[in-house]
């Protein structure tokens, strides 16, 4: 019997909890994720994507602050693919480890993963994605000048760097990825929404862009190229809201995808917090699958549609 394909994508916070960021705190998380992949995986064949956004902004501080002469800072499209080898390696490891005090065996594969944009995508005229450590108005303008990086203010507390934030188009590695989850092992790709590549006009080679795609865009483009039954975006809540934080605050439990729509349009969902997850679930059930947001907590309910918001 052919196990339900699940696409799981993990929040950029999920190892991270408490504020605590040192390695050995972020693989103590990672080991309770990695019981529950274990676990679901005896009902389901399960490809998982992660967040990086605090990984990745540690990444690009040191980066920033060691760099050298002799050794420069790596670019951010490099950076990323840093951050999915450490988040692929906690996870992979985390999974292995949990199959073996069950006394179960099975494959699990970290997938350094591009993904393919558009060189024309609006974006990239208009960066958006706040990345890395944040400067005075002094630095700011010397890095400006220096880097040709563009700066913007962020909520009072210092100047950020701001990259474009394109939209994913095809996922280069989504073949030996198919194969491996055909093959049965557990698949950990597209961290951080992929490394972020353009195919140059000419001979159609790819080339790394600074950028940063939305991981739960990124997530759902796999999730349709690998053919999945279902797409999950794990979050820090147990359900999307209506009216989030506030007295009237409504659960949204089962959705059509018309209703996402029309909440979507009426300006109910925090740009860079539950609207890309609620866009990139809904773009998914659109294509008649099951799109699911739900908290690590009730993710095994919410995937026998128990918990969590459902849109289908």
């Amino acid at each position: 019997m052919n196990k339900m394909r699940v696409v799981i994508a993990l929040g950029g916070n999920a190892l991270q909890q408490k504020g605590e960021v040192t390695a050995e705190a972020q693989k103590a998380v990672a080991s309770k994720v990695g019981a529950t992949i274990a676990r679901l995986s005896q009902k389901y064949d399960i490809i998982v994507a992660h967040g990086n956004g605090p990984q990745v902004g540690n990444i690009l501080i040191h980066e920033e602050t060691a760099a050298t002469e002799a050794a420069p800072a790596m670019p951010l499209e490099t950076a990323v693919a840093m951050s999915q080898g450490q988040i692929g390696y906690w996870l992979a490891q985390a999974i292995d480890n949990a199959f073996r005090k069950e006394k179960r065996r099975k494959k699990v594969a970290s997938v350094v993963t591009q993904v393919v944009v558009d060189h024309n995508d609006p974006a990239f005229k208009h960066p958006s994605k706040p990345i890395g450590q944040f400067y005075t108005a002094k630095e700011a303008v010397r890095l400006i000048k220096s880097k040709g990086w563009e700066m913007r203010e962020d909520a009072g507390r210092g100047y950020r760097r701001v990259v474009p934030s394109p939209q994913p188009i095809d996922i280069v590695e989504k073949k030996s990825i198919q194969t491996l989850v055909e093959s049965g092992a557990i698949v950990i790709a597209v961290g951080g929404g992929g490394i972020p590549v353009i195919r140059t006009k000419v001979l159609k080679v790819l080339k790394g862009v600074d950028a940063v795609i939305d991981k739960d865009l990124a997530a759902e483009r796999l999730a349709e190229l690998v053919k999945a039954d279902i797409f999950v975006s794990v979050t820090g809540v147990p359900n999307a809201y209506l009216n989030y934080g506030k007295t009237d605050q409504i659960s949204l439990g089962v959705l059509s995808v018309r209703e996402v729509e029309n909440y979507i349009a009426e300006g109910h969902f925090a740009v860079g917090s539950m609207l890309p997850k609620v866009q990139a679930v809904a773009r998914f059930a659109a294509k008649k699958k099951v799109g699911i947001i739900a908290s690590p907590a009730n993710l095994e309910r919410a995937l026998e549609r128990r918990a969590g918001t459902i849109i289908q």
